[in-house]
């Protein structure tokens, strides 16, 4: 198991294996039944959400580059039309967490869509070579991700269960990043919940580091066609509070006073992330149900 507590994986100094863990208890059923064995806790307990009386469906539909790019669905059973919520996964792709969240959705009344943006290179969902995972990681491009994420509200909008004038995004990790990016691009949008992605170049990256991974959400406070939820950690040594607090600041010069930022004190990263050492049961469920009542009033009126 690797302690992950950097958006995008970690640095060197971050590993701490425990590869007996993978094979051996209660973490290597875990890790049979579609968790990511290179984050998976020893002890973890995640929240497990029933799929009785939900419609789940696993899917293709075209990107802009041709890509039969997979998605998993999950909305409640009828005919709806119900809101749509994209779903943006860590590095780890779609893989049992975040089938869960997209179940928890859909229980809450939503359809909710989590496309496999990394699939083009490889699944990293079964990956414990971090290095591996983060090179997939990194071939997934701003103009690609934008592109799969349209292509996922295309692909929504031609389904009569989906209610496409009720469009939502939420993301982990690299997907927070994505959240905050989503929203500043599309117009369908009409709320987005980001769980601790990075908001500006960390301090020990390069220029080309900091190049590669624009646009920051800093720079797109102006551009936010809806508001959005921010969810971080105050112990996240991945995304400093500075950078939070700059964001906060950006967002406040930008006029977005729809849009704010919660920091939970004594979180670390991925604190919502209930199959990790890192996960914090009162902070996440404050968080979810900040997500619910932000979504509900966004989408659902």
């Amino acid at each position: 198991m690797t302690n992950l507590i950097r958006p995008e994986g970690p640095e060197a100094d971050d590993f701490r294996f425990s590869r007996r863990a993978l094979a051996v208890g209660a973490v290597g059923g875990l890790a049979f039944a579609g968790y990511a064995p290179a984050a998976l806790a020893r002890q973890a307990a995640p929240i497990t959400t029933s799929d009785d009386d939900l419609t789940i469906e696993q899917t293709t539909y075209p990107a802009p580059d041709g890509f039969a790019l997979p998605a998993y669905v999950a909305r409640p059973n009828g005919a709806g039309p119900f809101p749509v919520v994209v779903v943006v996964s860590e590095i780890f792709g779609v893989h049992e967490y975040i089938r869960d969240v997209c179940r928890r959705l859909a229980r809450a009344g939503y359809a909710a869509i989590a496309p496999a943006f990394f699939n083009r290179i490889e699944d990293p969902a079964p990956l414990t070579d971090m290095q591996r995972v983060q090179a997939i990681v990194a071939a997934a491009g701003y103009e690609q991700v934008m592109g799969d994420v349209s292509a996922t509200l295309d692909w929504a909008s031609q389904q009569l269960w989906a209610n496409g004038d009720k469009t939502g995004i939420t993301g982990f990790c690299w997907g927070g990043k994505v959240v905050w990016q989503a929203c500043a691009r599309f117009a369908q949008m009409d709320a987005g919940a980001a769980w601790y992605g990075r908001l500006a170049p960390a301090a020990t990256v390069t220029p080309e580091q900091a190049e590669a991974g624009r646009p920051w959400p800093v720079d797109l406070a102006g551009d936010l066609k809806c508001p959005v939820i921010g969810l971080y950690g105050g112990q996240d040594r991945g995304i400093p509070v500075a950078s939070v607090e700059a964001m906060r600041a950006a967002l406040q010069r930008a006029g977005q006073t729809n849009s704010t930022i919660t920091v939970y004190p004594d979180a670390p990263h991925a604190f919502h992330a209930d199959y990790r050492d890192s996960y914090r049961a009162t902070d996440a469920a404050d968080g979810w149900g900040r997500l619910l009542a932000f979504f509900e009033a966004r989408l659902k009126t």
